[in-house]
C-alpha cells in the first residue's frame, strides 16, 4: 500500500512538472536581471579601508615592493553551446542563442605563501551570469582528479565568481528556478565551464612563480548608474551623505608583478556594473562590457615589454546589484519619449516599455556598440592605474604585505537566528527563500511583463490570478508571510522540493585575505549601500577587541598598513539579491530577489564578521575547527533536461558542407563589414573550445596565410541559423566588422565545421571564402 502512495505521489509531481515547465516556458518568467571617461584618480569612494592592519606572522622578503608571494595567472575558454540554448540573466525562454560574438573565459588566479607553498587560494572570474554550486562542486572534483599537487586547491581555497554578463548560454545551473527558461540542465553547457575553469587553474599552477603585488584605485565616473534610486534614497540621509554617488565609482585593482624579471603578470580588479549592456533580444554570445575591457586589455599587453606572454586581466564584479551600464537613464520605448515614472519605473502604468538606455542606444544593434564602450571606459581605468603603478615617481600604488589566508563554510539561511547588530537585547532570523510579486517586473535593464510592477509591498496590484498560480505551486504558510513582509510572495521557491529544491537556502560564507587586503566574496548581488555596509562592517571588524591580541604583531618594518576591503561576486552559489533593510521595504525588483527576508543583509555580515578572526591566524589547525556547516546537494546528475539534441545534420541538394552560398564582395573600406554565408552544420556538435569556428586571415608575401582575428575578437561575427528541421540544414553567416586599425591588403574568411551523420559520427569540414582587398 505504501508503494502506491508513493507512486501516485511521483506521478502527480513530475505531471506538475511538466505542466510547470510547458506553461513558463511558454509564457516565461519575468525578464529579470539576476552597461568621455574621466578619471581623477581619487579613489576616496567605496574602499572603507582605511584602518591600520597588519600581518600576524613576520613576513618573508619584505622590500618597498611588499611580501613576496607565490603568484599565478592562467586562463582557458569555457565557451559552451552558442546555438539553441537559451541566454542566462534575462530569463526569457525566446532568447535562444544564434551565434558567437565573442568567446567566454575563466580567469584564474592563484595567490599563495611563498614559504608555506600549501597555504594558497584560486580566484576564478568566470564570463558567466554568476558562479554556481555545481559548477563548483564540478571544478574541485576535477582538481582532485589532478593528482597530489593540487590537493592544496579546495572547499575553502576557491572562489569561483561570475562576471554577471547576461549574454552567456544558459541550463548549467543547479537549482530549478533558473533552468525553468532554458528548458531544464544541459551537460555540455555546464561541462564546458567547469572543463575551462579547471584548465585555468592548471595553467596557473603551472606558471606558479615568486611574485609581488600592489594595489591601486580610481574613479570612473562614466560606466555606472544606479537603476533604483527610489529604493536607494529609502536609506538614512546621514549614511547617503557620507558618499557622493548613489553607486560606487571606484575600481580597485591588484596588479601582479614576477620578481625574476620585474614583468607583470596579470591585474585583477574590481568594478560594480551589470552585465547588460547586451539587451534582451540579443542572441549572440559575448562576455559582455566585462568581457570586452579584459579583452581590451589583454590585446594591448600583447606587444607589451612589461608583460610576460599569457598576461592575464581579470575584471571582476562588485556590489553590481543596483547599478547599471545604461547610463543614459529609463525611458519609455512607447512613442512618447519620457522618462519612466521613478517610483516603480513605469510607463502609462506597464512596465514593458521601460528601458534603459546606454551611450549609444540609437544604434539598432541588440546593444553591441553601447557594450563595447562601457567596456573600453572600465579598460580605460584600469590601463590608467596600470601605468601610474609602472611610473614609481607618479605612483600611487600601494604594496601588499602580509600573509594568505582563506575560510569557507556552508550555513543554512532558511531559519538562521541571530543577534540584532543594533539591538543586543533582541534577535533577528531569516526565512526559508521566497521571490515578490516585483521580482516579476523585472528591471529598466530588462522588464518584465504582465500587469507586475516595481515598488510592490502589501497587497499588491497584480491580477489576483497569480496568487491561485502560485498557491498551484505552494501556498506560503502565515509564518512564511510574516517573516518576508513586507514583501508579498509570488514565489515560495525556498520551501518547494519537486521535483527538486528551486532555488538555494544552503549558502556559501568566504573570505579571502593577501595581506591588507580582504576579499568578501558573495554569493548574491549587494546593492550599492548593501555592499559598503558590508564591506565597512568587517573593516571595523578588525579593530575589535576580540582581535586585539591577534593584531599585536601586525606592525611592518616599514610601517602600519590600510586595509583595503573588496566585495566579488556574485560567486560560489547564485542567491539573487542582497538588498538593506530600508530597500528592502521599498520592494523594488532588488527587494523583491533578496531571498531571505528583510534580515538577509545582516545575516551575511553576521556570519562573515563572526568567522574573521579565522583569517587572523597562522595556524592551519585553528582555521579546520571552523564548522564547515550542511553541504547543499548536487542535481547535475537528476536535473530535467527538455533540450533537443542533435539529430543529424545535411547539406541541401546538390551542396556540400562549408560550400559558400554567398561570398564576400572584392573590395571594402575602413568602417564597411564584409559578410560571407557556407552551407553549414550545427556548431553543437563542436563547441571548439581553445579554437575557433571562424578566422580571418591576410595574405603574406611566399604565398602563406596568416590569422588576424578569430571569434575571441569582437568585431567577428559567428552567425547560424537552421533553414530546415525536417532535412537539417542550416547555413552559417561570418561577419567582419573592418575597423580603422586594419591594414590595407588581401584578406579571406574561413569557416571550420562539424557534421552530425543519423549515426552519430561528427566529422569536421572547412569553407573558405574568395578573396577581399583592404583599399
Amino acid at each position: 500500500m505504501a508503494r502506491s502512495y508513493l507512486a501516485t505521489a511521483v506521478a502527480v509531481s513530475t505531471l506538475a512538472t511538466v505542466v510547470i515547465f510547458h506553461l513558463i516556458t511558454s509564457f516565461g518568467l519575468p525578464q529579470s536581471t539576476f552597461l568621455d571617461p574621466k578619471y581623477d584618480g581619487s579613489g576616496t569612494e567605496g574602499i572603507p579601508g582605511q584602518i591600520p592592519f597588519n600581518a600576524e606572522e613576520n613576513p618573508t622578503a619584505v622590500s618597498e615592493d611588499g611580501t613576496k608571494y607565490l603568484l599565478g595567472v592562467g586562463k582557458a575558454d569555457i565557451t559552451g553551446p552558442v546555438v539553441e540554448v537559451n541566454l542566462m540573466g534575462y530569463a526569457d525562454p525566446d532568447q535562444v542563442g544564434t551565434g558567437l560574438r565573442q568567446r567566454l573565459y575563466s580567469r584564474a588566479f592563484i595567490f599563495g605563501d611563498l614559504d608555506h607553498p600549501d597555504n594558497r587560494f584560486v580566484y576564478l572570474v568566470l564570463d558567466t551570469q554568476s558562479g554556481d554550486t555545481a559548477v563548483r562542486h564540478g571544478i574541485l572534483e576535477g582538481l582532485k582528479g589532478l593528482g597530489p599537487e593540487y590537493e592544496c586547491y579546495g572547499k575553502d581555497t576557491l572562489a569561483v565568481t561570475g562576471t554577471h554578463s547576461h549574454s552567456g548560454p544558459g541550463a548549467w545551473l543547479n537549482y530549478l528556478l533558473p533552468q525553468i527558461t532554458s528548458k531544464g540542465f544541459n551537460k555540455q553547457s555546464y561541462q564546458a565551464i567547469v572543463d575551462g575553469a579547471i584548465l585555468s587553474i592548471q595553467r596557473a599552477h603551472e606558471g606558479l612563480t615568486p611574485g609581488y603585488l600592489s594595489a591601486d584605485a580610481i574613479e570612473i565616473e562614466d560606466a555606472n548608474i544606479n537603476r533604483s534610486p527610489y529604493a536607494y534614497l529609502a536609506n538614512p540621509r546621514e549614511e547617503r551623505a557620507r558618499y557622493k554617488h548613489d553607486v560606487d565609482k571606484v575600481m580597485t585593482m591588484l596588479k601582479l608583478k614576477r620578481a625574476s624579471d620585474g614583468k607583470d603578470m596579470g591585474i585583477l580588479n574590481w568594478f560594480p556594473v551589470h552585465g547588460t549592456s547586451m539587451l534582451g533580444n540579443n542572441t549572440l554570445i559575448s562576455g559582455d562590457n566585462k568581457g570586452v575591457a579584459a579583452q581590451i586589455f589583454e590585446k594591448s599587453m600583447e606587444t607589451s615589454s612589461s608583460a610576460i606572454p599569457g598576461f592575464v586581466a581579470g575584471f571582476s564584479q562588485s556590489n553590481v546589484g543596483d547599478t547599471s551600464p545604461n547610463i543614459l537613464g529609463a525611458y519609455c520605448e512607447d512613442g512618447s519619449g519620457t522618462q519612466c515614472n521613478f517610483q516603480d519605473s513605469t510607463c502609462s502604468g506597464r512596465n514593458e516599455p521601460c528601458h534603459g538606455r546606454g551611450p549609444h542606444f540609437r544604434e539598432k544593434d541588440q546593444g553591441a556598440t553601447s557594450c563595447f564602450e562601457i567596456g573600453r571606459r572600465q579598460y580605460l581605468g584600469a590601463k590608467a592605474m596600470y601605468n601610474a603603478t609602472n611610473d614609481r615617481s607618479n605612483s600611487r600604488a600601494t604594496s601588499i604585505h602580509g600573509p594568505i589566508s582563506a575560510l569557507h563554510t556552508y550555513r543554512d539561511l532558511s531559519n538562521f537566528t541571530f543577534q540584532d547588530p543594533k539591538d543586543s537585547s533582541s534577535v533577528l532570523v531569516t526565512c526559508p527563500a521566497a521571490l515578490g510579486y516585483s521580482f516579476a517586473a523585472g528591471t529598466t535593464d530588462g522588464p518584465g511583463a504582465f500587469d507586475f510592477t516595481q515598488n510592490s509591498t502589501g497587497k499588491p496590484s497584480a491580477s489576483p490570478l497569480w496568487a491561485v498560480v502560485r498557491n498551484f505551486l505552494r501556498e506560503p504558510s502565515k509564518l512564511q508571510k510574516a517573516c518576508h513582509s513586507p514583501k508579498p510572495i509570488l514565489l515560495d521557491v525556498g520551501e518547494i522540493g519537486s521535483p527538486y529544491l528551486w532555488t538555494p537556502n544552503i549558502v556559501d560564507i568566504q573570505l579571502l585575505r593577501i595581506g591588507q587586503l580582504i576579499i568578501i566574496v558573495s554569493p548574491g548581488e549587494a546593492t550599492t549601500m548593501a555592499g559598503r555596509r558590508w564591506k565597512e562592517s568587517i573593516h571595523h571588524a578588525t579593530l575589535s577587541s576580540s582581535l586585539t591580541s591577534l593584531r599585536s604583531s601586525f606592525d611592518q618594518p616599514n610601517g602600519k598598513r590600510e586595509p583595503i576591503i573588496v566585495l566579488g561576486g556574485p560567486a560560489n552559489t547564485y542567491t539573487h539579491y542582497i538588498t538593506t533593510r530600508e530597500e528592502y521595504a521599498v520592494q523594488r525588483y532588488e527587494g523583491a530577489s533578496t531571498l531571505y527576508g528583510p534580515n538577509t543583509l545582516d545575516a551575511y555580515i553576521n556570519l562573515t564578521v563572526s568567522f574573521l578572526p579565522y583569517l587572523f591566524t597562522s595556524s592551519p589547525s585553528y582555521r579546520q575547527t571552523l564548522d564547515p556547516g550542511p553541504s547543499p546537494p548536487i542535481y547535475t546528475n537528476t536535473s530535467l533536461s527538455f533540450i533537443t539534441p542533435v539529430i543529424v545534420d545535411h547539406a541541401p541538394l546538390f551542396k556540400k558542407f562549408g560550400q559558400v552560398s554567398k561570398d564576400v564582395l572584392p573590395a571594402y573600406k575602413h568602417g564597411e563589414t564584409a559578410v560571407v554565408k557556407f552551407v553549414g552544420a550545427n556548431p553543437r556538435n563542436n563547441l571548439h573550445l581553445e579554437g575557433t569556428f571562424a578566422a580571418v586571415e591576410k595574405y603574406e608575401h611566399g604565398g602563406a596565410w596568416k590569422k588576424m582575428r578569430d571569434d575571441a575578437d569582437w568585431d567577428l561575427v559567428f552567425r547560424w541559423r537552421r533553414t530546415s528541421t525536417l532535412f537539417g540544414t542550416s547555413e552559417v553567416k561570418v561577419s567582419w566588422e573592418i575597423g580603422t586599425e586594419v591594414e590595407r591588403g588581401l584578406y579571406r574568411i574561413r569557416y571550420f565545421g562539424d557534421r552530425k551523420s543519423l549515426g552519430g559520427g561528427i566529422k569536421a569540414f572547412e569553407g573558405i571564402s574568395g578573396v577581399l582587398r583592404i583599399e
